[in-house]
């Protein structure tokens, strides 16, 4: 049986997706259409053409990366199911983890990306609109898990989250502490989320 070619990303996806990599590489300073172009094997002009300004492309890079954020919630969730606190800990130190390692990248990009738009405000709304989807997947989880006001707790576990992965990896002891293991991810979690469910 033959099997089919994966299908090739969008142009526009493959852009933003070689953007991201590209801060995690080199920070805003090399971010560059010239650069993008090279990085993804692109005719020179490419990145240019679907994002005309420097501000389009970091734009494109907040509501990418808000996209990836889903896609591995939702891959998470696929994975794991979340019908009880105890398994929803173990599912979010799983992400956590990845995050941590394997996506550790794309982590460092966005927290590049995020300082950026505290300077100019003409990318804080793109990047706003990124963190409602977070959050609103945030709240879904905890609603399902008996949370009295979803809302609220999504606004500190995403906060917690982020501190947690600023810390791991660009905060003063990160170069020197490896990457927390799954159970102590998942121990760290737990108290988490007992916080957050509590009457």
């Amino acid at each position: 049986m033959r099997t089919m070619p994966a299908p090739l990303p969008d142009r526009r996806d493959l852009i933003a997706d070689t953007a991201i990599a590209t801060v995690a590489a080199a920070g805003l300073r090399g971010l560059t259409h010239r650069a993008v172009d090279t990085a993804a094997g692109l005719p020179a002009g490419s990145t240019s053409y679907y994002f005309r300004t420097r501000s389009a492309l970091i734009s494109a890079c907040y509501l990418r990366l808000a996209t990836l954020t889903v896609t591995d919630v939702d891959r998470w969730e696929a994975r794991h199911g979340v019908p009880d606190p105890d398994s929803a800990a173990e599912a979010l130190a799983a992400l956590l983890h990845h995050w941590l390692t394997t996506g550790r990248d794309r982590q460092l990009a966005r927290f590049e990306l995020s300082l950026e738009a505290t300077r100019r405000p003409e990318l804080r709304a793109d990047l706003e609109t990124a963190g409602r989807a977070a959050r609103a997947r945030a709240a879904t989880l905890l609603a399902s898990l008996g949370a009295p006001d979803p809302e609220q707790a999504a606004d500190l576990l995403v906060a917690w989250t982020d501190g947690l992965l600023y810390d791991r990896i660009a905060g003063a002891p990160a170069a020197s502490r490896p990457a927390p293991d799954p159970a102590e991810l998942t121990l760290v979690v737990r108290r988490m989320l007992t916080a957050l469910l509590a009457p």
